[in-house]
């Protein structure tokens, strides 16, 4: 092999090794690890928002009534159903008395007969007073004898203490008859409020223990939304604030509402701020126990001040902050929040209006990165 032949393939090899490395150069500081990195960025202003917090609950009613028995016993009939509506004092329905009336009877004819006692008593007793008198008045005359007096007058202590007994007997077969009554009257199942039929809880025929709820009664104009709140964007939530309620079923429908109140326990295992939400005014039909809600609080606005998109926010080295632009090179600048909305924008504090911040990357960002701002990158959300 010649010298000629040498270069002549070393030139060829060149003119193919060299057009290679600068395709990988060039490959490498575009596309590669080396490649300026996509960001978007956003200009910091001083703005106004209205920030909102966003809940999830459940429809309950505030007012829950269960009418059931004071006693065991079996379910007689039932004379509602779930969904009617009743009025206060309406008889619902009625346990099975088993033998409870014929002890009213039986204790009624106990009373007739200690009334038939206390008669004849009151009879002798008056007897008795009767003849004490006339004694008396002989002993006075000087026509009976001390111990004839005595004997009467003893007659006629005994004839007020069988009185007095017989008294007691009356009164306490009256007592008696009227617990059984009272017991009777308490197996009739009566609402003690008006209300809308929710649960039966029984069927008739079914045994039931004592205190047992049978029907299960709320007050319509008393439904609530059960709402928990984030605790960490509670800040702010109180009595009285506006409300806009979307229930699960009406979902294309925004109701009014208002907090109520704010529970003072909180959920210490989800870490969540629990309060009531009512209706203003309660929407018609009314929604049904239990349908999930989304609830949206409206806080009061806050002034003007640095703003940013809240997808700009990062945390490095435990740090919350942005990644400021100037001059084309990266900063990384603590900030701390101040307030937000749920139109995602942030107000912070550490930020001057004018100011660039990165908001979304292609790919984590270093304070050495080299970046390349665009309109928008693919695959995210602008």
């Amino acid at each position: 092999m010649n010298f000629s032949a040498l270069n002549r393939r070393t030139l060829l090899l060149l003119a193919v090794l060299v057009p290679l490395l600068i395709l990988l150069g060039y490959v490498a500081l575009r596309t590669g690890p080396l490649a300026p990195v996509p960001v978007t960025v956003a200009t910091v202003q001083d703005r106004a928002i209205a920030p909102s917090l966003f809940g999830i609950g459940t429809v309950q009613a505030r007012y829950t009534t269960l009418v059931g028995p004071t006693v065991a016993g079996r379910v007689k009939r039932l004379d509602v159903h779930v969904g009617d509506s009743v009025r206060a004092g309406q008889v619902l329905g009625e346990m099975d008395p088993v033998d409870l009336d014929a002890r009213i009877r039986s204790q009624q004819a106990t009373v007739l007969s200690t009334q038939a006692q206390l008669r004849q008593a009151q009879t002798q007793r008056d007897f008795a007073r009767t003849q004490a008198t006339r004694y008396a008045q002989l002993f006075a005359a000087h026509g009976t004898t001390e111990e004839l007096l005595a004997t009467r007058e003893q007659e006629l202590q005994s004839a007020e203490a069988a009185l007095q007994a017989a008294h007691d007997a009356v009164e306490r077969a009256r007592a008696d008859l009227a617990a059984l009554q009272a017991q009777r009257s308490n197996l009739k199942l009566v609402a003690p409020t008006a209300g809308l039929v929710s649960a039966r809880d029984a069927d008739p025929g079914s045994t039931v223990v004592a205190g047992a709820a049978v029907v299960e009664l709320i007050a319509p104009d008393s439904l609530w939304i059960d709402t928990r709140f984030d605790q960490l964007t509670a800040t702010g939530l109180a009595a009285g604030l506006p409300a806009r309620i979307v229930l699960r079923s009406r979902s294309n429908q925004t109701l009014a509402g208002r907090v109520l109140r704010v529970d003072p326990v909180a959920d210490a295992v989800t870490e969540e701020t629990l309060a009531k939400v009512v209706f203003d005014p309660l929407p018609q039909p009314l929604p049904p126990i239990g349908e999930l809600a989304d609830v949206t609080v409206s806080l009061p606005a806050l002034p003007a001040r640095p703003t940013v998109p809240n997808a700009s926010l990062q945390r490095v080295d435990g740090k919350l902050g942005v990644w400021r632009v100037a001059s084309g090179k990266l900063e990384f600048v603590p900030v701390k929040v101040l307030g937000s909305d749920l139109q995602g924008d942030v107000q912070v504090q550490g930020l001057k209006a004018g100011e660039r911040v990165v908001v979304y990357s292609q790919r984590t960002l270093g304070a050495r990165s080299n970046i390349s701002i665009v309109d928008h990158i693919p695959g995210v959300s602008p």
